[in-house]
């Protein structure tokens, strides 16, 4: 059974930082795309970052030069350095693999960015 797990979230004041880990078991964590998503209340789940089993990354154009994806295979862990945090930074991030056609998903950690 595929388990995604997120810690690291908190309340943080604008421009801090966090750092988000999501732990995976159940799948040879090094042969798959990690991808980290955020939901605000109300919105849709949008894509933040990407990174490939070979440590290609993607970001969603709100966050480049902020955050930092990266993973380390050897713990099964992916991470999500967040630098800079700004309000809108607010919401539940996820992290998500596609495991035979199947989206996987942790069960969030909440993320708040207030003064």
């Amino acid at each position: 059974q595929v388990q995604l797990v997120e810690s690291g979230g908190g309340l943080v004041q604008p421009g801090g930082s966090l750092r988000l880990s999501c732990a995976a078991s159940g799948i040879t964590f090094s042969m798959y795309v990690v991808g980290w998503y955020r939901q605000a209340p109300g919105k849709e789940r949008d894509l933040v970052a990407s990174i490939t089993s070979g440590d290609s990354t993607k970001y969603a154009d709100s966050v480049k030069g902020r955050f930092t994806i990266s993973r380390d295979n050897a713990k099964s862990t992916a991470y999500l350095q967040m630098n800079s945090l700004k309000p809108e930074d607010t919401a539940v991030y996820y992290c998500n693999v596609l495991v035979a056609g199947n989206n996987v998903w942790g069960q969030g950690t909440q993320v708040t960015v207030s003064s």
